[in-house]
């Protein structure tokens, strides 16, 4: 065969298959293209650390997380801003970042501050959907039996401006109670002394370090606020301890002493513990002394 006609056969090949390839990405070019389905997500308020009973939350142990909605309890807690999932074009994608933008700027959602502050009934795991069956907001019913240490009891005692210094003892302060009684002068504690001063008063410290829990039912949990002076504080004792400040109360009037927040270590204990097992401290006219009582 010719040279040139071979040459001339070459190129109109060529240029047959240059056309066949335009017109291929003609083609494909006005096909729509092909999108991932996609998935519909929610936020879910989730925990971000280990919630133990009685832990009061706050801002920082929660998060919001997308949660798949067809996976979702109806117990869980939704709300917060949409997220951008797999497949959606970007002008949805900017929309939900309008979104997400106009949340941060208006604030935390209205699902998220509901359960600031409130106290954990249940455990809850990191990365576990928080329940509002297992928190309880401070004054509602069950909101005690949650502070309590395990083994303890909570008990009411009456409380006066005096008794309760001032004003000044709040939830979560450590006191001493201190009971204050009068005795008759056939107690062997001292003799008849002039007429209106055969008195004797007897004080001894019943427990130490006991918890304070509430004052009032209104007032409940460590939030410290302005003094007040309230009817009744609940406190935190064992079974025996219990029955202590039972016997005392009906002795005599009960006073509350504060302690320091750098003496409020440890358990509660018996007014023995300190050795004055036994020792009054009696109060006359003419001075004080300490007398061994013995039951």
């Amino acid at each position: 065969m010719n040279p040139v006609r071979m040459i001339i056969l070459a190129v109109a090949v060529l240029a047959g298959m240059a056309c066949v390839a335009v017109l291929v990405r003609g083609m494909a070019a006005n096909q729509p293209h092909a999108t991932a389905p996609s998935h519909p997500t929610v936020q879910v308020l989730v925990a971000k650390r280990d919630l133990a009973v009685g832990d009061r939350i706050d801002t920082p142990d929660v998060s919001w997380q997308a949660w798949p909605a067809d996976a979702t309890n109806p117990a869980y807690i939704v709300d917060g801003p949409p997220t951008v999932t797999p497949g959606q074009n970007l002008t949805g994608a900017a929309t939900r970042v309008a979104d997400a933008a106009k949340v941060a700027v208006s604030g935390p959602s209205p699902a998220l501050t509901s359960v600031v502050g409130t106290l954990v009934r249940m455990p809850i795991l990191a990365g576990e959907p928080v329940l509002r069956s297992k928190l309880v907001r401070a004054g509602a019913a069950g909101v005690m039996a949650v502070t309590l240490d395990p083994g303890m009891r909570a008990m009411a005692l009456p409380l006066t401006a005096e008794s309760a210094v001032g004003g000044f003892i709040l939830p979560g302060d450590h006191v001493d109670i201190v009971l204050s009684q009068q005795l008759d002068r056939d107690d062997g504690l001292g003799s008849a002394g002039p007429a209106g001063k055969d008195k004797h008063f007897a004080a001894r410290v019943v427990l130490n370090n006991v918890r304070v829990l509430a004052i009032d039912q209104s007032n409940v949990g460590p939030d410290k606020g302005i003094a007040q002076i309230g009817a009744t504080a609940t406190v935190e004792v064992s079974p025996d301890q219990a029955q202590q400040l039972v016997v005392a109360k009906n002795d005599g009037q009960l006073t509350f002493v504060l302690r320091s927040y750098a003496d409020a270590a440890g358990p509660a204990t018996s007014g023995g513990a300190s050795g004055n097992s036994g020792v009054v401290r009696v109060f006359t006219p003419g001075g004080s002394s300490s007398v061994m009582v013995t039951q």
